[in-house]
């Protein structure tokens, strides 16, 4: 890299770390820190929803799936906005009634304190794993540009990250996520550029790039076997979405730091549009890298991004966009931090000890911050690399227990006899039952698609359930 580009990204680091101590000051107790007291504007939780489900793995391995293969990837994110429309309407307004802290409030005032707690910890045990996966993603560009070890990349994306994490709490997480969402997007335009001038005849590129199969969009599959088809987009991504947008932590608080309950529709809603929008961006990327001819074959589709960047991007343009994959993964790393700290103050410690002065919370929730920091590190440093796009491997880890949170809440809505039992054996038996379904891929479900797997895992939550209920309520009665 140039000094320039250097020059850059440690620009870029500074600007981040000054948000972080700008917003020190204003962290008075936990409802700013976690919540910032319900006073962001529903614009700048729109994109930090999307800076945050984006993270690195969108940016590298999204364009290296267009390079390789098509755009039928982007069946999925229309299934997402399915799924967030459906949100706002059924689940959005249970979370606008009275002060919930997390998600998995709501679960305890439907079924008990015990469901909440396990939701709870499904979703630090799923999120630490997945956001793990991300952090290791980040090394990949790092390392082809700056030719540092994984180790050192990793360490120095997740310390960058804690320090504006832990200093401004959630306001300064969104706050960054639109800076963030700004910069990898114009990177993201200066790639496609940057490949036009290479290619010079872009109409003439793209229709043959057309005629190749390479610009189709879908797929009318009815086959579960193929991952991106009209259908697993639809109903797979639509369930996806209504989890992680829905359940998920990460996501319902930033909904719930917004002003109301319109401003959280509008949100989550208008995340859905952008999303497709840049998840459309990305794909041109990798579709125009293919074009000009930079897709080596002897590079997996995560590194062609990255490697077109640093070949083919002119000094300072190169260090911006570098910025802006560091920028993603730290948008998802810091929403993590934050959440997964929130999460273990309010439905672990202060469930537990009784103690609710918001204040003494504050101090809690930034030693959770510390500590969950170091475990996406350890998390990070475990893994290896891998044939399967990271995109893919992360969404499929997550999808272990996305069917379970969601159908548990499913379950809640419209079951009047499920108890607290029935949930806790339908989380249990839905999260066994994925764990070996993803990693084992038995029998007949070993060429199942993994957008299937959400759909598949809220099925066996609810019939679980209301076997459960079925079961135990006759015997109540006797």
């Amino acid at each position: 890299m140039s000094a320039l580009d250097v020059l850059v990204m440690a620009a870029y680091f500074a600007v981040v770390v000054a948000i972080g101590v700008h917003f020190t000051r204003r962290q008075r107790d936990a409802s700013d820190y976690f919540l910032g007291r319900h006073t962001l504007p529903w614009w700048a939780v729109m994109f930090s929803i999307v800076a945050t489900e984006t993270s690195a793995l969108t940016v590298i391995s999204v364009p290296g799936l267009a390079a390789r293969g098509d755009l039928t990837f982007l069946q999925l994110p229309l299934g997402y906005l399915v799924g967030r429309v459906a949100v706002s309407a059924w689940l959005l307004p249970g979370y606008f009634r009275g002060e919930q802290e997390t998600a998995y409030a709501r679960l305890e005032t439907r079924f008990g304190v015990g469901t909440r707690r396990i939701a709870a910890a499904i979703f630090m045990g799923i999120r630490a794993l997945g956001d793990s996966v991300r952090v290791f993603a980040t090394a990949i560009p790092l390392a082809i540009v700056t030719g540092w070890p994984v180790w050192t990349s990793v360490i120095v994306v997740a310390l960058v990250t804690l320090a504006y994490t832990w200093a401004g709490g959630i306001k300064a997480v969104v706050w960054v996520d639109v800076v963030q969402l700004a910069i990898y997007v114009v990177g993201g335009v200066a790639t496609i550029v940057a490949a036009a001038i290479l290619i010079g005849d872009v109409g003439g590129v793209l229709d043959a790039a057309n005629a190749e199969g390479k610009l189709r969009v879908f797929d009318w599959s009815t086959s579960l076997s193929p991952t991106y088809t009209f259908w697993s987009g639809l109903i797979g991504g639509a369930l996806l979405s209504a989890a992680s947008h829905g359940t998920d932590h990460l996501i319902v608080q930033r909904l719930l730091a917004t002003r109301n309950l319109s401003d959280a529709r509008r949100a989550l809603v208008g995340s859905g549009i952008l999303v497709i929008l840049q998840f459309g961006l990305f794909l041109l990327v990798g579709t125009l890298i293919w074009a000009a001819g930079a897709a080596d074959p002897s590079l997996s589709g995560d590194q062609l991004y990255p490697t077109f960047v640093v070949e083919h991007l002119p000094a300072g343009l190169a260090g911006l966009v570098v910025a802006g994959l560091l920028a993603a993964a730290m948008s998802t790393v810091s929403s993590s931090l934050n959440s997964l700290a929130s999460a273990t103050t309010h439905d672990f410690y202060a469930s537990i000890t009784g103690k609710r002065d918001a204040r003494h919370l504050l101090t809690v929730g930034r030693w959770a911050t510390v500590g969950w920091a170091g475990v996406l590190m350890a998390g990070a440093l475990s893994f290896r690399s891998t044939d399967q796009p990271v995109v893919e491997l992360a969404l499929s880890i997550a999808s272990i227990t996305y069917g379970a949170l969601l159908g548990t809440y499913i379950l809640g809505g419209i079951s009047r006899s499920a108890r607290q039992a029935d949930a806790v054996a339908a989380i249990a038996v839905a999260t066994v039952a994925m764990v070996l379904i993803v990693l084992a891929k038995p029998g007949p479900l070993a060429d199942l698609a993994w957008p299937w797997y959400v759909p598949l895992g809220t099925l066996i939550t609810l019939a679980t359930g209301f076997i459960s209920a079925a079961v135990r309520s006759p015997r109540e009665g006797r």
